[in-house]
């Protein structure tokens, strides 16, 4: 892909750059097994169509729409998010790199800064990206529980980056939404075995190793 024009690469992680949607999904299943297999599709669903929305707001939407019971205490929703690492720290360290990503991430980031926004808490994505070798490769990562569309402004301000001249690459429709809420190109991750959420007009790729010649 030619970056002419680019000033900087904004990444999602999970299913962008490493194959960890599934590591995910069925951690989310194992802490409400529980309650039955309904409830478990119910929430494998829901996250799998949520993707790049942060684990504490998924909780809290499991709690009333799908059990229908009470609000979670923020102790409860922060004893349900240290599960929930738990589970998925080592898997998602493990997990196998997209095809193609590490090349790119080595040849990008000769050109220009690269930068991680997650729907992860930050502290436990810095952990991932620095156990799995990566953090010389990125400039600086921002994790949940803010929003993507607030990480990403955060990050053109204190990188003093024109936004008409960064892209986004990401799996979700919350990454696109951050994306067009700082008026930032966006560049969509669709793996082959996945269907396309996105609208007909939003470029796509399978892996690194199939990405469009241009970026707009």
């Amino acid at each position: 892909m030619n970056l002419d024009g680019l000033d900087a690469i904004i990444f999602d992680f999970d299913g962008v750059l490493v194959e960890s949607v599934d590591v995910k999904t069925r951690a989310f299943g194992a802490l409400y097994e529980k309650y039955g297999e309904k409830v478990v599709a119910q929430v494998e669903n829901y996250h799998l169509s949520h993707g790049g929305v942060s684990r504490f707001e998924k909780f809290r939407y499991f709690q009333i729409e799908i059990l229908g019971e009470a609000p979670l205490t923020e102790r409860e929703v922060a004893d349900l998010a240290a599960a929930f690492s738990d589970l998925v720290m080592d898997r998602v360290v493990a997990a196998p790199m997209v095809i193609g990503a590490q090349a790119f991430l080595d040849s990008a980031g000769n050109h220009l800064p690269l930068f991680v926004v997650s729907g992860t808490p930050t502290a436990e994505l810095d952990e991932i990206i620095g156990r799995r070798n990566l953090d010389t490769v990125f400039s600086g990562t921002w994790g949940s529980p803010r929003s993507k569309a607030e990480n990403i402004a955060e990050l053109l301000r204190e990188h003093d980056l024109p936004a008409n001249r960064c892209i986004v690459i990401g799996d979700a429709i919350a990454d696109l939404d951050g994306a067009r809420a700082n008026d930032v190109h966006f560049l969509g991750r669709v793996a082959a075995s996945d269907d396309n959420i996105f609208a007909a007009d939003i470029k796509t790729f399978v892996d690194f190793s199939h990405l469009p010649d241009a970026w707009r």
